[in-house]
């Protein structure tokens, strides 16, 4: 089952986050089944109309992934999936 883990910054909100497995064939099957161990982190992730929001980042092992609409992603089981707030500044 693909490994997901998540920016240490979401443990303000989620104090119970860690690394965790779940199974899932897409981002989108990933962040769902996510939201069952931790409810509520979906509306973190995605907006109302399941698209990645701006502030949120996804990578499959070290590459970003394609599909921010639709979460389309393939993964694998034996994907590292990282989430994590975007960084920006000047």
């Amino acid at each position: 089952m693909p490994t997901v883990q998540f920016t240490s910054n979401l443990k303000r909100f989620y104090p119970d986050l860690k690394e965790t497995s779940v199974k899932a064939g897409t981002i989108a099957q990933l962040v769902d089944e996510v939201n069952k161990f931790f409810p509520g982190i979906k509306n973190y992730i995605v907006d109302d109309q399941n698209t990645l929001r701006d502030h949120v980042n996804i990578f499959i092992n070290e590459n970003m992934i394609l599909d921010r609409i639709g979460l389309g992603d393939n993964i694998a089981a034996q994907d590292r999936i990282f989430i994590m707030q975007a960084l920006s500044g000047g």
